[in-house]
């Protein structure tokens, strides 16, 4: 922390080549982990860390007032976004201390079919069933898209806790190590197309082959209606809408884009009472949704939109296709650094 605080009153005046350029953050949890095969997660430490260096080095702003001042070029110089992805409840219980703390806004974009729900996010049930210690089959298969895919897991069905401690530090986009490794990956790529009922099927049928093992993790759950009031109390956590279901838009059909962009947005109105103006895509990269969803969203009344392609926010930018960063779990003389040079983009 030594060096943390002498990069703090080092930081000079803001301003500089970055003048007319915004950066938007990506987060996901602020939450200590025992395994985040997505890297989604920063610590408690971290984000306090993460603060306490956009007060110091930038212009921590609302993303409705980049989105309202994009065109004419009125946000200060070094302006930056805070946004989470998702609705996780310890963006509560977590992460808005910490905002109030340091007086950061946020925009926390909800995707409303998981509000109120006790189970995880798909893709954290995963990490629960395959990745934590327990007892699979030796021999599992599962029916997708009329293809039947088996898996032979041989040792590897006893998970123990040995085994945990040596793979937990694992991350999903580098080569998967073990034969559990290779079946999360496996089943996320399948998985990750489907229609949202057609997913839940398939969850609901890897769940049968848990043996024992870690029930239902509720510190992993999403928001409910009452915790999603509390996160907007104070305005300094704006919410924003990420479909229902969280779909790969590009691989569903238009009228089901429209439904998953549309009641996102209607359903977090009534539950907030008042509009809400904020999109992010679900997974947001490039491939992930097309041109007819950024005119779907526009068409649905929101004024912007975030995807999660890495670039600068200029005033040129798209207001429907917003890039940011991802953060990860760094320290905040790390984010210091990467500030800077995302600034030079």
């Amino acid at each position: 922390m030594g060096g943390f605080g002498r990069l703090r009153r080092a930081a000079g005046r803001l301003g500089g080549s970055s003048e007319g350029r915004a950066l938007i953050l990506l987060y996901h949890r602020v939450a200590k982990l025992r395994t985040d095969p997505w890297g989604l997660a920063v610590t408690p430490r971290r984000f306090a860390e993460h603060l306490e260096v956009l007060r110091e080095r930038a212009n921590p702003v609302q993303l409705g007032e980049l989105s309202r001042t994009l065109g004419d070029g009125g946000l200060p110089d070094r302006s930056v976004v805070v946004t989470f992805d998702d609705g996780y409840l310890d963006n509560l219980l977590n992460a808005k201390p910490l905002l109030e703390r340091f007086v950061v806004p946020a925009t926390v974009f909800v995707a409303s079919g998981f509000i109120g729900q006790e189970r995880e996010f798909w893709w954290d049930e995963l990490d629960r069933l395959l990745l934590q210690p327990g007892t699979l089959p030796e021999r599992v298969q599962l029916a997708v898209d009329g293809k039947t895919y088996d898996w032979e897991l041989g040792e590897a069905a006893e998970y123990t806790r040995e085994d945990f401690q040596l793979h937990r530090g694992w991350k999903a986009w580098t080569e998967s190590q073990t034969p559990r490794q290779q079946l999360y990956t496996a089943l996320y790529d399948l998985l990750r197309p489907l229609g949202a009922a057609e997913r839940r099927r398939k969850v609901a049928e890897v769940r049968t082959w848990r043996v024992d093992g870690l029930g239902r993790r509720p510190r992993h759950r999403p928001l409910s209606v009452e915790e999603i009031g509390r996160l907007r109390e104070g305005d300094l956590v704006e919410v924003g809408a990420h479909t229902v279901n969280h779909p790969l838009l590009s691989e569903v059909p238009s009228a089901v884009q429209r439904r998953e962009i549309r009641q996102s947005k209607a359903r977090l109105e009534e539950i907030l009472g008042h509009d809400v103006s904020s999109f992010a895509y679900p997974y947001g990269k490039t491939a992930d949704y097309g041109a007819e969803t950024v005119d779907l969203v526009r068409r649905a009344g929101f004024a912007c939109a975030c995807s999660t392609v890495t670039g600068v926010v200029r005033r040129s930018s798209d207001p429907f296709q917003l890039p940011r960063f991802w953060v990860r779990n760094c320290s905040g003389e790390r984010l210091a650094t990467q500030l800077d040079r995302w600034f030079e983009l």
